[in-house]
């Protein structure tokens, strides 16, 4: 996984891009948004409402042209802003005016309008750029793959960067028009619903939207040759899913998974509430990564999660997103098992409902595969620090953690609140800390010291009863049984 870091020097040059010519004028919104994680995601200084981007893609030469619209209101008196972005830009217009705008480094695009820009008063900015995403890198290394007929936008914790100016962190989320031309007889994928598509002079244009607030890295966009499926929920939301051409013996395979998108989903509603985005699918390009990811109302995965057959496990986990770090983002990336944590527990819940192992057997299977010296237990999922921010404890821990609450509090209480949460704070960000006080107050009980035994001790707490005297089968436990445990520690980054 990227990890972008920056040194105390480079982000001082980065703030003194920042200062401003006059404090008369107003001030500078600040390079980034402030994560310990990551300093340089985001900016300070204004709130985005909306994106749209007008796209045109040549997958023969990864030529990508694009005009972005932004939207946003300041937080404060501005005399100039910061968006992230790392192609090379032709012109940037605030409010109409021609702007004036630098680079630095690979990632800021420090922007100057030609007056000061009111607090609360809502402005447009409009950035044209192009470039080649696969060439940009940062820290040497890249967000946008490359397949053999197109291209693909899909990571975490970044990958706007690649492909269109932003204030790349989850705290500011956005709604998404994505109009994106490609030569006919080629698809673009977005997010949300496909509101028109179109085709003119050998082009085919791709109107996407996305309609309810979304966290930047949750965008995506995949350029290529597919096949397309499309379905439609009990309660009328569009499915649509989409298979590159040329996936191999994994298509049979990613098929029988994906497929079960519908009946998924309508499982979740009955586990966190409501679905709370205006479409449903997947999709399957030819990428040679290995990992899924949760790209809102669409999810990313690789053709590697099914090399060994069908894998609904990783659809629920995907799905479950769309509830648990969609809809409710992090506030900070510290607090990943907001998203990491849940998913995880929502395949082991999975597995109850189909007959393969209750949660508490994989809680216990999951526990014993660790001793108590095992590095895994040093992790701690509620504050992982940025080098094991995708680690396997964050996921595993993280769901033990959750089975040892489903324990202490019993089933009502419990499952009252994995759907409240994500009602509570719909549409929102939310920090560790804010869950514990939420659970606190659902269930009327002390949790603080629970939650920082599971979350925050690194060493290994007692086994979660009433689990803890079951032993692991070994060697003769059934096939099925391995096949769980397998599905259940695939990650869904890589």
């Amino acid at each position: 996984m990227h990890r972008r870091l920056i040194v105390p020097s480079a982000l001082a040059a980065l703030m003194l891009l920042a200062i401003p010519a006059s404090a008369a004028q107003g001030t500078a919104g600040a390079p980034g948004i402030g994560d310990p994680y990551y300093p340089a995601s985001g900016n300070g200084g204004y709130d985005v409402s909306h994106y749209d981007l007008r796209l045109k893609y040549q997958p023969a030469t990864d030529l990508l042209e694009g005009t972005a619209t932004i939207l946003a209101t300041p937080t404060k008196d501005l005399s100039r802003f910061n968006l992230d972005f790392g192609l090379d830009v032709s012109e940037v217009r605030v409010n109409g005016k021609t702007a004036r705008y630098a680079k630095s480094g690979t990632q800021e695009l420090a922007i100057t309008p030609a007056g000061t820009l009111a607090k609360g008063r809502s402005v447009s900015v409009v950035v044209r750029y192009a470039g080649k995403p696969s060439e940009l890198k940062i820290d040497g290394w890249t967000a946008w793959a490359r397949t053999p007929d197109g291209g693909v936008a899909a990571q975490e914790p970044e990958s706007a960067v690649w492909w269109f100016p932003s204030n790349d962190h989850p705290l500011d989320k956005a709604t998404y028009d994505v109009s994106v031309s490609v030569p006919d007889g080629t698809q673009a994928i977005s997010n949300g619903v496909l509101q028109s598509q179109s085709s003119k002079l050998g082009w085919t244009r791709f109107n996407w939207r996305s309609n309810k607030p979304q966290a930047t890295y949750l965008a995506t966009l995949a350029i290529g040759k597919f096949d397309i499926t499309k379905d439609t929920t009990a309660d009328g939301l569009p499915v649509l899913n989409a298979y590159s051409k040329d996936l191999g013996d994994n298509d049979g395979a990613a098929r029988a998974s994906i497929e079960r998108t519908t009946e998924v989903a309508e499982w979740l509603t009955d586990v966190f509430g409501p679905y709370p985005f205006n479409a449903l699918g997947g999709y399957v390009p030819n990428v040679t990564s290995g990992f899924a990811l949760e790209t809102q109302t669409r999810p990313f995965y690789s053709p590697k999660q099914f090399a060994n057959g069908a894998n609904v496990s990783v659809v629920v986990h995907e799905l479950a997103h769309q509830w648990y770090g969609d809809s409710v983002s992090v506030d900070g990336w510290k607090d990943i098992w907001i998203n990491e944590g849940f998913a995880r527990y929502s395949q082991w819940l999975w597995s109850e409902k189909e007959g393969e192992g209750t949660a508490q057997e994989l809680a216990d299977y999951t526990y014993a595969l660790h001793p108590a010296d095992d590095a895994f237990w040093t992790v701690k999922p509620g504050d992982p620090g940025p080098d094991n921010q995708f680690h396997g404890a964050v996921y595993d821990r993280g769901a033990l953690a959750l089975q040892a609450l489903r324990n202490k509090l019993g089933d009502e209480t419990f499952f009252a609140l994995l759907k409240g949460w994500p009602a509570e704070h719909a549409y929102g960000n939310a920090k560790v800390s804010d869950f514990v006080t939420y659970a606190e107050r659902v269930s009327g009980t002390p949790l603080a010291g629970f939650f920082d035994t599971w979350l925050y001790q690194p060493s290994r707490p007692e086994a979660p009863a009433p689990g803890a005297a079951r032993t692991v089968r070994s060697a003769g436990q059934p096939a099925s049984w391995k096949k769980i445990a397998a599905t259940n520690t695939i990650h869904d980054r890589g």
